[in-house]
């Protein structure tokens, strides 16, 4: 898959918050930053963040624009709370080998109606 395809398929999945077939889409070592918290590094890692945020949020993910420059999709993104962010991916081989996204974390607890953790992929 072209990278932009790879992005279109992570929303699709996210949508459906369907944590295997987003995991499916990353490298084993791959990097998830979000600005929000540290780097993670590799699916189990990736995979607890999505378990944690879908447990804790019903999230949803529109897509603004995507576009494609090589080996890198870049997307920005709202959703139906008024959040709004924006998501970069590299993608070789059709895995997604590092990701970066940004987005107001305050904003998006308030939107949720969730209390504001001390770190942000605490569980209390």
């Amino acid at each position: 898959m072209k990278p932009i395809e790879v992005a279109q398929t992570w929303v699709e999945r996210f949508n459906q918050a369907d944590v295997d077939g987003l995991c499916e889409l990353y490298d084993e070592q791959a990097t998830n930053h979000q600005i929000v918290t540290e780097p993670l590094v590799g699916k189990k890692e990736i995979r607890r963040m999505f378990e944690i945020e879908f447990g804790r949020a019903t999230m949803v993910c529109n897509i603004e624009q995507i576009h494609e420059a090589g080996d890198w999709a870049i997307l920005e993104w709202s959703d139906p709370l008024g959040l709004r962010g924006c998501g970069f991916f590299q993608i070789l081989d059709g895995k997604i080998v590092f990701q970066r996204g940004y987005f107001d974390q305050l904003s998006f607890f308030r939107a949720q109606g969730l209390p504001v953790p001390d770190e942000y992929l605490s569980t209390g």
